[in-house]
């Protein structure tokens, strides 16, 4: 399969940013790390070797972004304003640079995002906060509840980030049209978020799969098996 690397300077980061792609043509994925993960980290423990077959049809190109994780959420030398600050920064890269560049490359009009763990927690935020132009979520032993990252401090901007609060409230009739699944596992230690968004989902009528896996725990081997599997619901 082809591999490109890029790096450019992000005017909405003011900082430079990297990226693997994975594909020549197919629906874009955008694929992020796990908790301040880079760019490569999705490739090192073999979950682009996971959708190979995908990617070598042409069915699928896989975007690979690299996080900024530890200026943002993880960063416990600012006050939690400047985390959620930075994070927002991040979203508007994402949402004014890489996905147009996706769509440009694809030829089509809405992106898939997916994520592990604390990538399924930008894969959801993303989702849920643009369905206008996300049209599948592959959320696998995410966690969507950001509070615990900020040590008590909320505000609007917490909350516009935080999809169990957001989307509880939420009346944008294009979340109903996201294509949603949230895979987690018998022995995630993600389970009950999972559960719980779920629930919320439910509660709102918005259509979604909770694929619970057997005997399995919050690693890679189960995200592996998942990644292809949800690919094939494109």
């Amino acid at each position: 399969m082809t591999e490109q690397y890029h790096k450019w300077y992000s005017q909405q980061l003011n900082a430079e940013i990297e990226m693997l792609v994975f594909g020549h043509q197919g629906y874009p994925v955008i694929l992020f790390p796990t908790s301040k993960g880079r760019y490569y980290e999705n490739k090192d423990f073999k979950l682009i070797d996971s959708a190979a077959w995908f990617i070598e049809q042409g069915l699928v190109k896989i975007y690979c972004i690299d996080s900024v994780d530890a200026l943002s959420w993880y960063n416990k030398a600012v006050h939690p304003a400047e985390r959620v600050q930075n994070h927002l920064r991040y979203d508007q890269m994402l949402y004014h640079e890489l996905m147009p560049w996706a769509l440009h490359e694809t030829g089509k009009e809405k992106v898939c995002v997916a994520g592990c763990s604390f990538g399924g927690y930008h894969a959801a935020n993303f989702a849920f906060k643009h369905p206008d132009k996300a049209s599948h979520l592959f959320s696998m032993s995410g966690a969507f509840d950001i509070r615990e990252q900020l040590d008590g401090f909320y505000n609007d901007d917490v909350y516009y980030n935080n999809p169990v609060d957001f989307v509880s409230n939420s009346a944008d009739p294009a979340i109903w049209q996201l294509k949603i699944i949230l895979g987690t596992s018998e022995y995630d230690i993600c389970k009950d978020a999972n559960l719980n968004l779920s629930s919320i989902l439910s509660r709102k009528n918005i259509p979604h799969w909770l694929d619970v896996r057997p005997n399995a725990v919050h690693d890679w081997p189960v995200w592996r098996d998942m990644f292809p599997h949800y690919l094939s619901t494109l």
